[in-house]
């Protein structure tokens, strides 16, 4: 998974957990019945409207709120391909990678309009806005948090090694 290419859906500053996922479906830790969800209080017809594959370009401190790892389980169930911001909640920054979302910081994030596709390459540490023709740079992924996201997460990481006796 060397590129991910998609269509943008913006959200602003501060998004929290609560927001990507309501407390009130936490009864449940089922991925496909949290992705039903996703972004509901912030817009209602959200989970109706995107397409597995779609990317979350949003403001500063994405992720903000509790340390719930429900809130990256039921975006990558749902289908989002990655989220882009400035900044992410040091937790969630953990969460996400621990659960195989890819996320990416870029200051300059919400230049990338909703609607516009985009190309991440993750070889290059590259983000192509396909419809306006920019280039950004975003922060490198370490390598290691690089297989763990080709690898589907932490729990498959582990098991990997395992079985090849690492």
């Amino acid at each position: 998974m060397n590129e991910i290419t998609g269509k943008v859906w913006n959200f602003g500053a501060h998004i929290d957990t609560d927001i990507i996922i309501a407390a009130r479906y936490l009864n449940s830790s089922d991925p496909e019945h949290l992705a039903k969800y996703i972004m509901e209080d912030v817009d209602p017809d959200f989970t109706s409207k995107m397409q597995r594959g779609d990317i979350i370009v949003a403001g500063e401190n994405f992720g903000c709120g509790s340390s719930r790892e429900h809130a990256p389980i039921a975006l990558k169930a749902a289908g989002i391909a990655a989220v882009i911001a400035p900044s992410f909640a040091r937790i969630f920054y953990r969460n996400a990678f621990n659960m195989g979302l890819p996320i990416f910081e870029l200051p300059e994030s919400l230049d990338i309009k909703e609607g516009e596709k985009i190309s991440i390459n993750l070889d290059n540490g590259t983000i192509i806005n396909l419809t306006t023709k920019k280039e950004y740079k975003f922060t490198a992924i370490p390598e290691f948090m690089q297989e763990l996201i080709a690898t589907g997460g932490l729990i498959n990481y582990a098991k990997k090694e395992m079985e090849e006796g690492k």
